[in-house]
């Protein structure tokens, strides 16, 4: 059986005018398949102690201060009977999902975000802390060795970075209409990413993620002993608490959005492919009469 590789797979590629929609292809090598669900799980931890550390202050600020009688641009609340979002001068109310809901024992929870978001499920911001700080040095180191490994063998200026016609509007545009049809790649195409999925993993493994760790540790009262020049960089201790939890959103809703994709373009088939390495190439499309 003919195969191909890809992403950061360096192999020299097989036979692959051979291949078509149905062929069974070598996809994800073994270390690329590990860092996938290593990182798939750290993020998840992540995003669940984070949301149990932002529970014990659901607002956010800008600038050096902020305590409860300051304005915060966002806030997670609560009033007598009912929760609420507000952003600015938006409010929305979350009765029954965020900052108050009646639980199955009849009492009232008025913490931002529920037990089942958040690590550990039970109120404890010092459990929240160490469970977030254990999985960030599994998600810095990580990050570093993907970016070294990714540079040495061109993965990322091969695969990541998009080529100058695949930002032209045309192109975009044409993507986004497939995208939305659910018009997914097939045949050899589907090994290569389109120019959506190159923007999008760019912005989280170069923009995103490195923003994390930064601000987390623009946040750190030990950091900013020996790196002052963090809480500058960050425009201080607040902005670099909002900065945080903004880019967690974000990847929050890459996450989101990357798995329904996954179950869009047929979860056994790339579900597969992250964990034995194979992937079975879409079938052609047949030409509309």
């Amino acid at each position: 059986m003919a195969t191909v590789t890809r992403n950061n797979q360096p192999d020299v590629a097989q036979e692959t005018e051979e291949l078509s929609g149905g062929d069974l292809v070598k996809r994800h090598r073994l270390s690329t398949r590990i860092w996938h669900w290593l990182n798939a799980l750290t993020v998840f931890v992540m995003l669940m102690s984070g949301l149990m550390i932002f529970n014990a202050h659901p607002r956010l600020y800008w600038g050096q201060y902020g305590a409860n009688f300051d304005a915060p641009w966002f806030e997670i609340g609560s009033t007598a009977d009912s929760g609420y979002l507000r952003i600015g001068d938006l409010t929305v109310a979350t009765t029954g999902v965020l900052g108050y809901r009646t639980q199955a024992d009849g009492n009232v929870n008025r913490r931002a975000f529920p037990g089942w978001a958040t690590i550990p499920s039970d109120y404890s911001l010092s459990a929240g802390r160490r469970w977030h700080l254990a999985f960030a040095w599994l998600l810095a180191l990580g990050l570093i060795a993907y970016w070294l490994v990714s540079f040495v063998n061109r993965h990322a200026w091969r695969d990541l970075v998009p080529k100058p016609a695949d930002l032209s509007p045309r192109h975009l545009w044409q993507e986004i209409k497939d995208h939305a049809r659910l018009r997914f790649p097939t045949g050899l195409a589907a090994l290569r990413y389109n120019t959506l999925q190159k923007l999008s993993y760019f912005g989280v493994v170069f923009v995103l993620l490195p923003l994390l760790i930064l601000t987390g540790l623009a946040m750190s009262p030990g950091m900013d002993a020996a790196w002052h020049w963090l809480i500058d960089l960050t425009g201080g201790r607040q902005s670099a608490r909002s900065i945080h939890f903004i880019c967690a959103m974000l990847i929050a809703l890459f996450i989101f959005v990357h798995l329904l994709m996954v179950v869009l373009a047929g979860p056994i088939n790339e579900i597969r492919s992250m964990i034995t390495g194979r992937y079975r190439l879409p079938r052609e499309r047949e030409p509309r009469a």
